[in-house]
């Protein structure tokens, strides 16, 4: 698994409790969530290196 990097991010509140809600409802940390979206929009953007995207991302 590669390393991760601590990056620290402020939100304001209404931003905090919508990925908050979001993420319970898929049953993941906040954390894991906000990387989920992130990984998802640079993967549609076209900007995810290949070996950063996930197995099966390329077909979708």
């Amino acid at each position: 698994m590669a390393a991760r990097k601590p990056f620290l991010l402020r939100l304001d509140p209404a931003t905090h409790q919508a990925l908050q809600r979001w993420a319970d409802a898929e049953l993941r940390s906040l954390n894991a969530q906000i990387e989920f979206v992130l990984r998802d929009a640079l993967r549609r953007a076209g900007r995810l290196p290949k070996q950063d995207s996930p197995p099966g991302a390329e077909s979708q």
